[in-house]
């Protein structure tokens, strides 16, 4: 597709829409490039970034500039996700969030990084656990880079198939953290099997499950996918990054996605997530909350407050 595709499209008429409530932000970014070492952002180029080129997101990314995006609308609390950090110093970004906590006032909690495969993986995570902040974890099983090559990985060391992985994600219970779960589409009926193996473990599926593919078929792996996550209690879902890469975010496409994975899901089962700034890619912050809400306009008070403040308040502890 060619042109802008950094301007967002089909947006309706939000003049009148109501945005005066609550919102807890359960996933968003940091980013000091002098203070925390960031590989992708510094070093080299991610070929298979979710949203392609991502260029604009190369510089720091501050508690200022957040609330300057969020404008006037009233986010009460935000979570912060680990942000892809040098991984040979994961303790890192966690010290210097704390840091920007006691200065800031945000964010007020962290979803981590640790493997959950390697000799010293036990360590790490009760290293990370030992902050306070700190609700969760997010650790990224190896995936495929597109669909057509998903076996290609299956029972790989760090693939959803991998016992030791496997293993180590069962830990997470013992310090009482939550698992931020991230795989494109096509991965997520495997990671129900693995979500099934730990029932007393809070989880929560990132970006609206990551439909990169909005044909039909791609939508039906999509929904099948995330029909078998929804049906453990104890997964719940991000409404967020509704990006796509090489397209503008579209209103009505995202609108269709949106509403049926809270069906899928249930309000009080999802959450809102910015994704700021990679999300600024593509939407302004405000634009985003707006159209979200927009596409629920029809739905009740408590609804709406479920979605953007009632259930990541409750999940992440907040």
């Amino acid at each position: 597709m060619s042109g802008d595709i950094s301007t967002p499209r089909n947006l309706p008429d939000f003049s009148g829409l109501d945005l005066a409530f609550d919102i807890v932000d359960s996933h968003h970014h940091l980013f000091d490039l002098q203070a925390v070492h960031y590989p992708w952002l510094t070093d080299h180029q991610e070929e298979n970034f979710l949203l392609g080129n991502y260029d604009a997101l190369k510089r720091n990314y501050s508690p200022t500039d957040l609330r300057r995006d969020m404008a006037k609308l009233r986010v009460v609390k935000t979570v912060h996700v680990e942000a892809e950090a040098d991984r040979d110093g994961q303790l890192d970004e966690t010290r210097w969030l704390t840091g920007v906590m006691a200065e800031h006032g945000l964010p007020n909690a962290i979803v981590a990084h640790a493997w959950l495969n390697r000799p010293n993986s036990a360590e790490v995570l009760a290293a990370q656990a030992a902050f306070p902040a700190v609700r969760g974890i997010r650790s990224k099983p190896r995936t495929s880079p597109t669909a057509a090559s998903r076996g290609d990985v299956r029972g790989l060391s760090a693939s959803l198939q991998d016992p030791a992985w496997r293993k180590g994600l069962g830990r997470l219970r013992q310090h009482g953290l939550s698992w931020d779960l991230r795989v494109p589409f096509w991965h997520l009926a495997e990671a129900a099997e693995v979500c099934a193996l730990y029932p007393d473990l809070a989880i929560v599926t990132e970006h609206t499950g990551l439909a990169w593919d909005r044909s039909e078929e791609g939508l039906g792996e999509w929904r099948r996918g995330m029909t078998a996550l929804a049906a453990m209690e104890h997964v719940h879902l991000k409404i967020s990054e509704l990006g796509l890469a090489g397209a503008p975010w579209d209103y009505a496409d995202n609108r269709r996605l949106v509403r049926e994975a809270i069906e899928i899901f249930g309000f009080e089962r999802c959450m809102f997530a910015s994704n700021f700034p990679v999300a600024g890619l593509r939407i302004g912050y405000v634009e985003q909350v707006s159209a979200i809400a927009h596409m629920i306009k029809d739905c009740s008070t408590a609804e709406r407050g479920a979605l953007f403040h009632d259930t990541a308040a409750r999940f992440y502890r907040l």
